[in-house]
């Protein structure tokens, strides 16, 4: 039987380095975004030979557990039929392990259109991994069309980028990160109102910037995550899962033992804040929290007779009134984040606060 020619087919259509932690992990990754074509419906168990020229060609592929759990079980995966995405990982991890890098982390997922998907795979050097994952595309091309002999034009390539400078990894630390659906800069400017310095480093991280470049920062005392609910994203990232762990990754950065603040009720961040190593702070405009909140929020804030109250081991702070025209969840949510931050001695205030609003808040990732 002949088959679509796998060169046209199976596109290329995306290529990136993230390097802060991200949706898929907490380390750096590439990220290749694939159309396959025709090869949606065409996997290695369809192609004569196409398992033993590739095996042949990458003998470590036998090293790779896969789901299976155990030393060849990607090779059975190949032998019953998987596709060309998920086959584009593994040879993107193996060739850089023949370069002498040691990586093993990999997905292949369904992408942001339909007949597109979204493989990402850990890295050592960014550009070897940038490298691997095209190289990746192709040996997988060869494969399908039967004409795979071996990897050495791939193997030549990245040997040559090995010893090249690599970019240097994220090292910038940030007082606090905000990320959410809701109104991201009314928290800034209300924390700046609040007292933090005009050139404390306060960064916006939109969720779709987030998921395409992940974390522009490594470390932040706190962050804040105002909602789960995501818009400017693809809609398969605005399914409740997904919407959770995209913006869950701003507690990956958090110090350990520093504080996320989160909304009271979205239960499942509040559990990866603290998987993360992470303590919680939950906010309500409303005049209580559910128990389920309190029983394992470090402190919460809330609203009564029209002023932010803050509650932390048992002891009441009264964090002054709502102000008109801002947002009242942003609001409350700056209050207990500047709480947060003077709490762990990380504040960054004017020596003598006026509470005049501060105007050139903080570097802003679009």
């Amino acid at each position: 039987m002949t088959h679509p020619d796998p060169y046209t087919e199976i596109r290329l259509v995306g290529l990136r380095s993230l390097r802060g932690a991200n949706f898929w992990s907490p380390r750096p990754v590439t990220r290749l975004d694939v159309a396959v074509g025709a090869y949606e419906d065409i996997h290695s168990a369809q192609v004569p030979g196409f398992t033993e020229a590739l095996v042949r060609a990458l003998p470590g592929l036998w090293e790779h557990r896969c789901s299976i759990g155990e030393r060849g079980g990607f090779v059975t995966r190949l032998r019953r039929g998987t596709y060309a995405p998920h086959i584009a990982e593994h040879v993107g991890l193996e060739l850089q392990t023949m370069v002498g890098y040691d990586v093993g982390y990999g997905r292949a997922r369904g992408g942001d259109r339909p007949g597109e998907y979204t493989v990402v795979f850990e890295h050592l050097h960014a550009e070897v991994g940038l490298r691997a994952a095209a190289l990746a595309l192709d040996v997988v091309q060869k494969a399908f069309a039967g004409e795979l002999e071996d990897v050495d034009f791939a193997l030549n390539e990245l040997r040559a980028l090995v010893d090249t400078p690599d970019v240097p990894p994220l090292a910038q630390r940030v007082l606090c990160g905000i990320t959410g659906g809701g109104d991201r800069a009314a928290v800034r400017e209300e924390m700046l109102r609040r007292g933090i310095r005009d050139d404390a480093l306060i960064v916006d991280v939109a969720p779709s910037y987030l998921l395409n470049a992940g974390l522009p920062y490594a470390r932040s005392e706190i962050a804040v995550i105002l909602d789960s609910d995501v818009q400017d994203v693809p809609d398969r990232y605005r399914e409740e899962e997904r919407n959770l762990q995209l913006v869950s990754v701003l507690a990956d950065a958090v110090r350990r033992d520093g504080i996320v603040v989160l909304p009271g009720r979205e239960w499942e961040v509040q559990d990866m804040a603290r998987r993360a190593g992470c303590r919680v702070a939950v906010f309500s405009e409303l005049d209580a929290v559910p128990a389920r909140d309190t029983r394992v929020a470090h402190s919460v804030a809330m609203v009564r007779d029209g002023r932010v109250v803050i509650e932390t081991g048992g002891e009441l702070a009264d964090a002054g009134p709502l102000v008109d025209g801002t947002d009242r969840a942003a609001q409350v949510a700056a209050a207990l984040a500047v709480h947060s931050l003077r709490e762990l001695g990380a504040a960054e205030t004017e020596e003598e606060w006026s509470g005049s609003r501060g105007t050139e808040a903080a570097r802003v990732a679009p």
